[in-house]
C-alpha cells in the first residue's frame, strides 16, 4: 500500500511538473511571437503576403528620436508611437511576428544609397526629387512647416525673413527656407531636432522652420520656454519610403490603402500625435511667404 500511495504520490507529481513545464514552454512559445511593443493590432494576420528582407520581420528604418511616432530613444527601446504603430499593423496583416527597427541619419534614409530594409517610416514627405531615388507609399498624412519660437518674442510672417533660421538637414523644411523664404541672414542646418531646439534655446538661432507635427510636441517639452507662433501651407504629405523597384511595393501599398480605409491610422494618430502634440495644429495660425515684403 505505501510503495502504491508513493507510486501515485510520484505520478502525480510527475504529471504536475510536465503540465507546468508545457505551460510555461506554451506561454514562451506565444510570448516569443509579441514584438509589437504596446500597439494594439486589428486586421486578418497574414491577410497579405511580403518577401521581407529578414524571414518573419519587418525592418524599418526610421531616424530617432521622434517622440509620438517613435515612443523609446533607441531601436531597443521603442514600444510605441504612430509610426512604430502602423509597421507593427502591417506586420500583422503581413503575418510576420516582429518588427526590426533600424536607426540611421534622415539624410541616409531619404538618399537612395541603401536598399538594406522593407519600408522606411520617418515622417518622410513626398518630394519629386525623392521620387528619382526611392518610391512611396500613398500619403497616410498631409503635412505642413510650423514655425517655433523662443516664448516672450515676436516673430511672425512678417519679420522672419530678418533673423537667424534654424532646419533640419536633408528636410523640405530645410529647401522651403532656402527657396521659397530666402531670410537675409544665413540659415543653419541641423542633423537632428533636438539639438536645433536646443540651438533656438540657447539664442543660436532665432526660430526654427520644421514639420508643424514633429514642433508640437516641443512646448510641452521645454515647458514652455518655445512656443509655435504659426505654420505654412505645403499642399504635401508623408509616404512610407521604399528602396527603389522593391517587390513588395504594391503588396505594401494595398496595406497602407487599407489602414487609412478602416480608420487604423486615424486611430493612432489620436492616441499617440494628440498626448505629444499638447494643443490643437488646426488653431495654429497660417502664414504666407509673402507677407512683409
Amino acid at each position: 500500500m505505501m510503495r502504491a500511495a508513493a507510486a501515485l504520490v510520484s505520478l502525480t507529481v510527475g504529471l504536475a511538473l510536465i503540465t507546468a513545464t508545457s505551460a510555461c514552454d506554451q506561454g514562451k512559445s506565444q510570448s516569443s511571437k509579441a514584438h509589437y511593443g504596446d500597439c494594439p493590432v486589428s486586421g486578418h494576420r497574414g491577410e497579405f503576403h511580403l518577401s521581407p528582407r529578414t524571414p518573419g520581420a519587418l525592418t524599418v528604418k526610421t531616424t530617432l528620436p521622434a517622440p509620438g511616432w517613435w515612443n523609446g530613444g533607441t531601436p531597443g527601446s521603442v514600444h510605441s508611437g504612430y509610426e512604430y504603430c502602423m509597421a507593427a499593423n502591417i506586420a500583422y496583416r503581413s503575418g510576420l511576428d516582429r518588427l526590426k527597427i533600424e536607426n540611421a541619419p534622415f539624410p541616409e534614409v531619404v538618399s537612395g544609397r541603401t536598399s538594406d530594409f522593407d519600408l522606411a517610416l520617418a515622417q518622410i514627405t513626398i518630394t519629386a526629387q525623392r521620387s528619382k531615388v526611392a518610391d512611396f507609399s500613398p500619403p497616410y498624412l498631409s503635412s505642413t512647416l510650423g514655425v517655433l519660437i523662443r516664448d516672450g518674442e515676436k516673430i511672425d510672417e512678417r519679420n522672419i525673413r530678418d533673423v537667424r533660421i534654424g532646419v533640419a538637414e536633408g528636410t523640405t523644411g530645410e529647401e522651403f527656407v532656402e527657396k521659397r523664404l530666402r531670410p537675409a541672414k544665413p540659415v543653419t542646418a541641423f542633423p537632428n531636432d533636438p539639438e536645433m531646439v536646443r540651438a533656438l534655446e540657447e539664442r543660436r538661432v532665432d526660430a526654427v522652420v520644421h514639420d508643424t507635427t514633429i514642433l508640437l510636441a516641443y512646448p510641452e517639452k521645454r515647458e514652455g520656454r518655445v512656443r509655435l507662433v504659426g505654420q505654412y501651407r505645403t499642399d504635401q504629405g508623408y509616404g512610407a519610403l521604399y528602396p527603389k523597384g522593391s517587390p513588395d511595393q504594391d503588396e505594401l501599398d494595398r496595406i497602407i490603402r487599407q489602414l487609412i480605409d478602416d480608420g487604423t491610422l486615424t486611430k493612432l494618430s489620436a492616441v499617440y500625435l494628440g498626448a505629444a502634440f499638447g494643443q490643437d495644429p488646426a488653431k495654429i495660425p497660417y502664414f504666407t511667404v509673402g507677407a512683409g515684403s
